[in-house]
């Protein structure tokens, strides 16, 4: 299996198009309790986040070291607790606590505490009530993080053990009984890799898990056969450049392109291309447009055209994935006003999925905070002058069309895995064909104008 990283080399030579200067984005209300002790070892009295729509309703869920905590957001500008679910383990010792709901019931977990359980909260009554109908910690006492793939009616517990469960990678649990939770699968090890210590995050859609395993890089694998999971692509950490630990991740809506966050402070995240499983390219890097030595992301979610992150230190970080290989930082929001320093501290989670399009934001120290949708945002580029490039067909035995929406004087080469330049022309034409005698492998094709550049990969198949 070839994992291939070229791409993100080449993009070093080439001249990124015009971008628009990044907007601090409107704060529409921020909650915090300065009697809510923070943890020993973080300093953090708060950690994630998540976002409820139950019957005609908006929810913000923000955990602490005392338990779980409800939002209504009619009048974010004055939020007030409305519900609040007290952890089966609460104090100083714990750091984390994560979140998923499914099918009318929020699903809750801690990562420290002998006493902590997974719990699951029916929420189809609010806003008049919620309900706590599964306390135990059969399945967990400790789970780092979950991740339910509401397809399939499975959960992912991350970094998990329960009361008579040792704490291994991940367990995978079938709630198609949503109060009945029943185990399905337990993760130690990955066919092909080998032992797998950790896997930290998931995403997971209709059996397609994409993981972030720690030191041991990233992986995406097919469920479908629970008896038999494949690996659909993998990178390992000397596959990329900036590897560090890998945290966690978010794929886009047509599950082309992933975007992922190493946990190591001055790592920037990394813009992956999965249209050519199972080789992932690197397509570019970003970061929060700070050249701090103790910048750190952690958590992000693609949706709708923007992908959103709590860069701890940096606070809220957007990015227009209008060009998905290149994202440009467009918007922020500084929540914290911890300086920086060697250690994990600020935002923490971000939630931008409300029908609404408010961004919640849960910082450790400065706790939550609504932020205003983001129409204001403007394309990075209008749509109608984003240079496309379109190479097909591909996979080609050699014969393929290099077609773009512009008709200007470009400079067209094609590269190999060593990133040497195998073949080169000068076109002033927006289509042409080439005949490539070149032998079976993966190539670049790096269109370049005085003002654009984009570099794809070809794989040529005999």
């Amino acid at each position: 299996m070839r994992v291939l990283t070229v791409i993100g080399l080449l993009l070093t030579a080439c001249a990124i198009g015009v971008s628009q200067e990044k907007q601090q984005a409107t704060l529409l209300g921020n909650w915090s309790d300065n009697t809510i002790l923070s943890s020993s070892n973080h300093n953090n009295a708060y950690n994630e986040i998540w976002g409820l729509a139950v019957n005609g309703h908006e929810y913000a869920v923000i955990g602490t070291t005392e338990g779980t905590h409800f939002f209504d957001l009619s009048d974010p500008s004055n939020l007030e607790e409305t519900f609040f679910v007290e952890g089966a383990s609460v104090g100083v010792h714990i750091i984390h606590r994560d979140y998923h709901d499914h099918n009318g019931y929020l699903y809750a977990v801690a990562d420290e505490g002998e006493e902590s359980t997974l719990q699951i909260i029916d929420i189809s009554q609010l806003p008049e009530s919620i309900e706590v109908v599964y306390d135990s910690g059969e399945f967990s006492v400790r789970t780092h993080n979950i991740f339910i793939d509401t397809v399939a009616s499975r959960m992912y517990m991350c970094k998990n053990s329960g009361t008579n469960l040792d704490r291994i990678a991940m367990r995978i649990l079938d709630i198609s009984n949503p109060v009945e939770p029943e185990l399905i699968y337990s993760m130690t090890e990955i066919e092909g890799i080998g032992q797998v210590s950790t896997v930290h995050d998931a995403y997971v859609d209709d059996n397609i898990a994409y993981l972030n395993i720690g030191t041991q890089g990233f992986v995406i694998m097919d469920f479908n056969d629970i008896d038999n999971p494949s690996i659909l692509g993998y990178l390992s950490p000397n596959d990329y450049m900036q590897s560090g630990y890998n945290h966690s991740g978010y794929v886009t809506e047509d599950k082309q392109y992933y975007y992922m966050a190493d946990e190591t402070h001055s790592m920037d995240i990394k813009a992956l291309d999965l249209k050519l499983l199972p080789d992932i390219f690197v397509t570019d890097t970003i970061d929060a447009g700070t050249d701090h030595q103790f910048s750190i992301p952690h958590n992000l979610i693609a949706h709708d055209g923007f992908l959103y992150v709590s860069y701890y230190y940096d606070g809220l970080q957007i990015y227009d994935l209008t060009d998905p290989e290149k994202p440009q930082n467009v918007m922020y929001y500084p929540t914290s006003s911890v300086p920086y320093k060697n250690r994990y501290e600020g935002a923490w989670g971000v939630y931008p999925l409300l029908p609404s399009g408010r961004i919640l934001v849960s910082d450790m120290q400065e706790g939550l905070f609504v932020i205003e949708q983001t129409p204001a945002l403007t394309s990075v580029e209008n749509e109608d002058t984003l240079l496309k490039l379109t190479v097909s067909p591909n996979p080609s035995f050699g014969d393929i069309t290099i077609e773009t929406n512009k008709q200007e004087s470009a400079n067209i080469q094609i590269f190999d895995l060593q990133g040497r330049s195998l073949y080169s022309t000068v076109q002033q034409q927006s289509k042409i064909t080439l005949d490539l005698q070149l032998e079976s492998g993966t190539y670049f094709v790096q269109y370049k104008t005085l003002k654009d550049c984009i570099t794809t990969p070809l794989v040529i198949q005999h």
